[in-house]
């Protein structure tokens, strides 16, 4: 994050807690995305935004095409609202918003829904009861498996060619529906920072094994339909997705912001472009500044790395005994000594876009002007 007394100073007539957007370090981070990829598109993930005007920015920027979205009745409001081609990233079982995109043809045209599994397709089927023609995609498990190990997250249960081909043919055999793409999310490239020789290691196995078997399962499916898409990647793996050759785009969504979870990562590192302000009400020790809510908990694992951190004034960290609070988060330092009742504390999230169902609007800054952008929540919108 950049300049935090120009942002105090534009920001000084509002009442904490409030979140910023660094505009210039928003589109800075846009430009290293469209660099990292060498001339992949890339797919915004909506999730990891979750406001309608950034999500618009991204995709004006050369470089972006399409969005990935979360929840079906998110997809079918975004395409109602312009978005014309969104890739959902994960199987639904909303009924009711599937009846929608049967009902709706130029839905239908916009949206593909993702599977991974034939259950998944009966459902749809028996949902929508005909109307239009449903656009799928087939999500593959790209985790690495080795010496016993599952390392990756729990998605998909395809992961061979074999397994692959068995579901696509019978989508392709079904007149309702239109086998588009296939998709790998390699989480244990993406996700994971460069803390150690260990994880570095376990990166480079993972790429090299992902390739081969991504090829094998694109040429399989090449026989059944032709591919529109061959997703891959996210934020932290655009540059291994992107070098391969089978991949026709990749997805990023989290390093538009900069949460800090890219803090430790080798390749790269976003600017912070995201951070919210909250105010002190106490002053418990001179050491020690308490400050009002700010207990925003980003999803994960429950541990350190998903606490938000204070950021500005430099030096204040959270108390292990408390953490970030529902109500009040005390935040200790030498630098709390000059922090008075009022002032405020600048936080970085340790995600992206699940910050913003904390707030109704965003605080723009580009340069010295100060706008403001609506956010999912304050359009009164949430998909989960």
């Amino acid at each position: 994050m950049g300049d935090f007394d120009r942002y105090e100073r534009l920001t000084a007539d509002l009442e904490p807690p409030y979140a910023v957007v660094d505009l210039a370090a928003f589109r800075r981070n846009a430009d290293d995305l469209v660099r990292r990829a060498g001339g992949t598109p890339i797919r915004v993930a909506s999730k990891s935004v979750r406001c309608r005007a950034l999500i618009t920015a991204a995709l004006d920027r050369p470089g972006f095409h399409g969005v990935m979205g979360y929840s079906l009745p998110e997809a079918l409001w975004l395409a109602r609202n312009g978005v014309d081609d969104i890739l959902m990233g994960y199987p639904t079982v909303h009924r009711g918003a599937l009846r929608e995109l049967a009902a709706d043809a130029e839905a239908a045209a916009r949206i593909t829904l993702m599977i991974d599994d034939y259950e998944q397709l009966a459902l749809i089927k028996a949902a929508t009861g005909g109307g239009e023609r449903i656009r799928v995609c087939l999500d593959v498990d790209a985790s690495l498996r080795i010496l016993g190990q599952h390392l990756g997250v729990r998605r998909s249960p395809l992961r061979t060619p074999e397994q692959v081909l068995a579901l696509a043919r019978r989508v392709v055999a079904d007149n309702a529906f239109e086998l588009v793409g296939v998709m790998f999310y390699e989480a244990q490239i993406a996700g994971l920072p460069d803390t150690s020789p260990a994880i570095r290691l376990v990166k480079r196995l993972s790429a090299s094994e992902l390739s081969d078997r991504r090829g094998a399962v694109v040429d399989a499916l090449k026989q059944v339909a032709p591919l529109r898409l061959v997703n891959s990647g996210g934020t932290g793996s655009i540059e291994v997705s992107s070098a391969d050759p089978a991949v026709t785009e990749v997805t990023a969504g989290s390093g538009l912001y900069g949460p800090t979870l890219f803090d430790k990562y080798d390749v790269f590192q976003p600017e912070h472009a995201v951070a919210y302000a909250l105010g002190v009400v106490r002053r418990p020790t001179p050491r020690i500044a308490t400050l009002y809510g700010g207990g925003y908990i980003a999803s994960g694992p429950a541990k350190k790395s998903r606490l938000p951190s204070p950021t500005w004034p430099l030096g204040l960290k959270l108390l292990g005994t408390e953490g970030a609070g529902e109500v009040q988060t005390p935040v200790q330092g030498e630098n709390a000594r000059g922090l008075r009742i009022g002032d405020r504390v600048w936080m970085r999230y340790a995600k992206a876009g699940e910050m913003l169902e904390r707030f109704d609007r965003l605080q723009a800054i580009d340069g010295d002007e100060l706008t403001e952008l609506v956010t999912y929540r304050g359009e009164g919108k949430n998909f989960g």
